[in-house]
This record gives C-alpha cells, sequence and structure tokens, in this order.
C-alpha cells in the first residue's frame, strides 16, 4: 500500500472513530471462558470487533436522535455520549445470568440490564448488553443470514430494549421491529423480520 492510500485510511479511521466518539463510549469485553472455547480462525472469525459493534450501535443512537430532533413518536432524551458495556459471553454465562434474572434456565442471545444508577450521580451509563456468542451464530446459521448481520441486529435490538423499548404488547413491539429495521437499513442489512 502506497503512503498515500494508507493516509486516506488513517483518515477515515479518524474520522469513524471521532462519529462514535461524540455520541457513543463503548466498554467491549470478551468473557475468558468464551475465547477459551473458540477452538479455531472459523469460529473467532464469527465475534465482532469492538469498531464494528461501535458502528451499530452509534448508528442506532444517531437514528434515535434524528427522530428525537424531528419530535417524532421515538423521541428520546439521550444524554450524549451515551455509555453502553457490551459484554460477549459463552452459554454457559448467557444461561446463569437468564436463569438468575429471568427465571429461564437456558442460554438467550442478548440481555439487556439498563443501568439503575441514580439520577443523582451524574453518568452517561444507560446499560450493560450481554450478548452469548455461540447462540447468535446458531440462530444467523439457522435463518441463514449472514453473521454480521445478525450480530448487528442483536447490537440493536438491545440498545434499543436499554433505552426503553420492549416487545412484550403488539403495538411495542411492531414499534420496536420498526426501528430496527430502519438502522438495519441504515447499515445496508435487509428487514431480519422477513421470511426467507
Amino acid at each position: 500500500m502506497n503512503k498515500s492510500s494508507q493516509s486516506e485510511l488513517e483518515n477515515q479511521s479518524d474520522e469513524l472513530r471521532a462519529n462514535i466518539d461524540d455520541v457513543l463510549i463503548l466498554d467491549y469485553q470478551i468473557a475468558d471462558d468464551l475465547v477459551d472455547h473458540l477452538d479455531n480462525e472459523i469460529e473467532k472469525k464469527h465475534i465482532p470487533n469492538e469498531a464494528s459493534i461501535a458502528h451499530w450501535l452509534s448508528t442506532a443512537i444517531r437514528h434515535l436522535q434524528a427522530h428525537s430532533a424531528q419530535g417524532s413518536q421515538f423521541s428520546l432524551a439521550l444524554n450524549l455520549p451515551v455509555e453502553i458495556s457490551v459484554r460477549i459471553v459463552s452459554r454457559s454465562e448467557s444461561a446463569m445470568l437468564n436463569q438468575s434474572y429471568r427465571g429461564k434456565d437456558s442460554p438467550t442471545n442478548v440481555l439487556s440490564f439498563e443501568s439503575d444508577l441514580p439520577d443523582y450521580i451524574p453518568s452517561h451509563l444507560i446499560g450493560d448488553l450481554v450478548i452469548c456468542g455461540p447462540i447468535v451464530v446458531e440462530e444467523a446459521n439457522a435463518q441463514s443470514k449472514s453473521t454480521s448481520a445478525h450480530w448487528s441486529h442483536m447490537c440493536i435490538h438491545g440498545c434499543l430494549h436499554l433505552l426503553g423499548f420492549d416487545h412484550i404488547e403488539d403495538d411495542d413491539a411492531k414499534q420496536m421491529e420498526t426501528l430496527e429495521v430502519d438502522i438495519l437499513y441504515k447499515l445496508g442489512i435487509d428487514d431480519p423480520y422477513q421470511i426467507r
């Protein structure tokens, strides 16, 4: 690669980092027991890096920020930058957390834990996402989706939960799915709810 091309790539990387930094502070973790179970490079390539997760989450936040500025039904008061912790875990850690917090005795794709810091403590933390890597990869394969597309969907889905969206009632589910589809479209990803 010549110096000019390398310089252009570095500038693009700096620009992306600056765009993410003004809306998102990301704490990215991969659980040690998951790393121990990643036996080969094929499995490792299915775990997204920090930059990918930051890009997906910052796209979601920007989308919601734009809706808020327009006064849409999706308006939220976002204290930017928001801080999110994303921990990628094994089946066993996901199952343990799912049992402890939801009473379900199995691993799940994504768990969202909204921040419970009191209002008088200044913080940008909106919460933690715990994503089970093996489950996300399994689901992507079963649904004939790229693993990257499914990872981005799970990150956006979890982020929306952290911001107060849910899918318990039909109307709420429709609203949340609409947001997910719109954000994924911005990332060039097809509607994950379309039957293939």
